[in-house]
C-alpha cells in the first residue's frame, strides 16, 4: 500500500469523531433524561398523577357498586386510557384479565394500584379518598320505587320551605338510592338544628322499599347476633340519613341491649356488616385488581430557564472538549505504533525491518507479532536460498560425474567396459533418490501424500528393516538387533514405516564405527506404540540437534558423500510420521550414541 491516506479515512480523525458523537448522544441523552425526571417530579409533587389515579378507582368503583358484573366495562377503561394516557388493567383475585387497554400479552406491572371491591377496602367517598366499608353508591334492594321518590320529593321541598321559614337555607339533593337529602350552602347536611315545626318526622320514615330490605336485614344479622348472645328485639334497626348521603343503619344498642357495652356494640356492628354485605353481594361486581401503567399522553411541560439552558450548554460543551482533547492523546499514541508498524511493511521484501515495541497493549502485541513474523520471514528466506543450493549440489554432482565419464566415453579415452556402466548406473540412481525424496516432500507439503493403512505387527515390521539392512550392517561391521516388548500393533501404511525406519537404519550404520550396535525396539506406551532406532556411534552435538529434521541440513558442512547422505532422509521420517498422527523426536549425547523415537497412535491386538 503506498500514497497517502485521505483524511477521512485516518484511524485518528475516526476516533475523533467517533468520541465526539458519543460525547454529544451523551449529553444530550442525559440532558433529556434530567428533563423529563424533572418533568415528572414536578408531575406527581403537585398531585396529578394521584388525582388521575383516584378518579380512575372512583370511576371504576362506581361501575363496581352499580353492575351486578363487570360485562361492558371494557369500554369505560378504554376510555379512562385515552383521557389520562396511561395503562389501564382489571383482572380477577387470580389475574385474570377483565379488561385491558394495552395489546393482549402485555405482562401486567409486578404490583397492583388498588383493589376494586364496592363492599369492601378500597371504596370511594365524595371528598375523592380511600376508605374502607361499603361504597355508598351501592344500593341493592334499597333502591326506592318512582311513586316513593315523587312522594319523599315533595317532602323534602315542605322541610325545605320550612327550614327557609327560619333563615336556613338549604337544597334538596338526591341519594343514589332516590331518597332526597337536605343540605345547607356549605354543602353540610341539615341536621344540627331542626325547628320543632319541621321535625314531623315523615322524610325520615323508612318507605315499603326500604322497611322489606331492612326486615331481610334483619333476618340475615339475627343468626349472627345470636351467637354472639346479644338480645334481638324487633325492630332492631332503625332508619337514619348521616354523613354519606346514603341509606345506612345503626344498631341502637341503649335500647335493644341487655348489657350494653362497647364490646357487644363492635360485635353487632360485625354481625350488621357481614350481614349487610351478604344482602348487597349479587347487585355488585366481584372483587377486581386495578394496575395502572405509565402514559406517555399529556405530559407536563418542563420550560428551562435562560440561565440554566446556558448553564445545560456551557456544560455540555466542556464535556465535549475534554472527550475530544482526551480522545486526541489518546489516538495518537495508539496511531503512532501503527504507523511505524505500516512504515515497516511498505519496505521491499529484501529488507528485514523491525519495530521497536513501546508498548504492552494490543498494538504493542501486534508490534511483536509483526517483529516475530519478520524473523521466521528471514528464517524462511535463509532456508530457501540454502534449500536451492543444497539441491544444485545434490544434483550437480551426479551429472557432473555421469557427463564426465559419457564425454570420455565419447573421445575414446576409456572404454564403456561393465564397471563403468556400473557407476554410472550408481550416480543415476542417486539422482533418482534426490529426486524422489523431493517428491515425497513435496507431496508432504502439499497434503496429497497417499498412505494404504492396514493392521501392522510391530515385531514383524522391524524384522523386515532389519532383514533388507543387514547386508549393509554387515559390511559396516555394525551389530543390527531388534527388541519388541510385547505384541504392539498399527493401522499404518507398512510400506512408509519401512521407508521412515529404513532412513534412521541408514543414517544410524552411517555413523556407528565398527564395532558398535544399532538397535531397532518396540513398545506400548498408555495408547501409543513407539518405535526407537538407537545406536551407539559419533552422537550429535546440543547445537546441532534442533535442526536435525530440517531439509539438506548436515552437520558436515562439506556435504561429503562419505559422511553423509542428501540431507532429506530425516525430514522425510518427520512428515511420514505426521502423516500417521504421530511425532519424531531425537536425543543424542555426544560420543554415546543418538536415539531416534517415533511415537504412533496404538491399534487393538489381532
Amino acid at each position: 500500500m503506498s500514497g497517502r491516506i485521505p483524511l477521512r479515512k485516518r484511524l485518528l480523525v475516526r476516533l475523533l469523531i467517533a468520541s465526539g458523537l458519543i460525547a454529544v448522544c451523551s449529553v444530550a441523552a442525559t440532558a433529556w433524561l434530567a428533563v423529563e425526571t424533572t418533568t415528572r417530579a414536578l408531575r406527581e409533587e403537585q398531585g396529578q398523577v394521584l388525582a388521575e389515579d383516584m378518579d380512575v378507582l372512583a370511576r371504576l368503583s362506581a361501575y363496581a357498586a352499580t353492575h351486578p358484573d363487570w360485562r361492558g366495562v371494557q369500554a369505560m377503561v378504554r376510555q379512562l386510557s385515552a383521557k389520562t394516557g396511561r395503562r389501564i388493567a382489571l383482572t380477577t383475585t387470580d389475574r385474570r384479565t377483565i379488561a385491558d387497554s394495552a395489546r393482549p400479552g402485555t405482562s401486567l406491572p409486578p404490583r397492583a394500584a388498588a383493589t376494586v371491591d364496592p363492599l369492601g377496602t378500597d371504596t370511594y367517598s365524595e371528598r375523592g379518598a380511600q376508605r374502607g366499608g361499603i361504597d355508598p353508591r351501592v344500593v341493592g334492594p334499597y333502591r326506592l320505587t318512582a311513586g316513593e321518590r315523587t312522594g319523599l320529593t315533595k317532602l323534602a321541598e315542605a322541610r325545605r320551605v320550612c327550614f327557609a321559614r327560619y333563615g336556613i337555607e338549604t337544597t334538596v339533593v338526591r341519594t343514589p338510592s332516590g331518597r332526597p337529602v337536605l343540605k345547607e350552602e356549605d354543602g353540610t347536611l341539615a341536621g344540627g338544628y331542626v325547628p320543632d315545626e319541621c321535625a314531623d318526622g315523615l322524610l325520615n320514615t323508612p318507605t315499603p322499599t326500604e322497611k322489606k330490605a331492612l326486615d331481610a336485614l334483619s333476618e340475615r344479622a339475627r343468626d349472627c347476633l345470636d351467637r354472639q348472645g346479644l338480645d334481638f328485639r324487633s325492630p332492631l334497626f332503625v332508619m337514619v340519613d348521616v354523613t354519606d348521603q346514603s341509606l345506612r343503619t345503626r344498631y341502637v344498642m341503649g335500647k335493644f341491649l341487655k348489657q350494653p357495652d362497647a364490646d357487644a356494640g363492635r360485635r353487632a356492628q360485625a354481625c350488621l356488616d357481614d350481614a349487610r354485605r351478604a344482602q348487597l353481594d349479587p347487585y355488585v361486581a366481584p372483587v377486581a385488581q386495578l394496575f395502572l401503567g405509565g402514559g406517555d399522553t399529556a405530559a407536563v411541560r418542563f420550560d428551562m430557564s435562560p440561565a440554566n439552558k446556558a448553564k445545560v450548554v456551557g456544560t455540555a460543551g466542556l464535556v465535549l472538549a475534554v472527550t475530544v482533547a482526551v480522545t486526541a492523546v489518546i489516538a495518537t499514541r495508539l496511531v503512532r505504533p501503527l504507523r511505524a508498524l505500516t512504515a515497516a511493511a511498505q519496505q521491499p521484501p529484501e529488507r528485514h525491518v523491525r519495530v521497536p515495541v513501546t508498548t504492552r497493549d494490543e498494538t504493542g502485541i501486534l508490534a511483536a507479532a509483526f517483529n516475530e513474523l519478520t524473523e521466521r520471514r528471514e528464517r524462511l528466506e535463509a532456508q530457501r536460498k540454502a534449500m536451492v543450493s543444497d539441491i544444485a549440489h545434490e544434483l550437480r554432482s551426479p551429472l557432473t560425474n555421469i557427463r564426465g565419464w559419457l564425454e570420455v566415453t565419447r573421445d575414446g579415452v576409456v572404454d564403456p567396459d561393465p564397471a563403468l556402466l556400473a557407476s554410472l548406473h550408481d550416480e543415476a540412481l542417486v539422482l533418482q533418490r534426490v529426486i524422489d525424496d523431493l517428491r515425497d516432500l513435496a507431496d508432504a507439503d502439499a497434503g496429497t501424500l497417499r498412505l494404504h493403512p492396514e493392521p501392522v505387527r510391530c515385531d514383524e515390521l522391524l524384522d523386515q528393516v532389519a532383514a533388507a539392512h543387514r547386508v549393509a550392517a554387515d559390511t559396516a561391521q555394525v551389530a543390527l538387533r531388534t527388541a519388541v516388548e510385547g505384541k504392539p500393533w498399527l493401522d499404518a501404511d507398512p510400506v512408509r514405516l519401512r521407508q521412515a525406519l529404513g532412513n534412521l537404519v541408514s543414517n544410524a550404520l552411517r555413523h556407528t564405527p565398527a564395532g558398535g550396535t544399532v538397535t531397532l525396539a518396540a513398545r506400548h506406551d498408555g495408547h501409543d506404540v513407539v518405535l526407537e532406532v538407537a545406536d551407539t556411534g559419533t552422537g550429535i552435538a546440543p547445537e546441532d540437534l534442533p535442526h536435525v529434521f530440517d531439509r539438506f541440513w548436515r552437520a558436515e558442512k562439506s556435504r561429503s558423500r562419505r559422511t553423509g547422505g542428501s540431507g532429506l532422509g530425516l525430514p522425510i521420517v518427520r512428515h511420514l510420521i505426521a502423516a500417521h498422527g504421530g511425532t519424531a523426536e531425537a536425543t543424542s549425547e555426544p560420543g554415546k550414541g543418538s536415539v531416534f523415537t517415533l511415537r504412533l497412535p496404538g491399534a487393538p491386538a489381532r
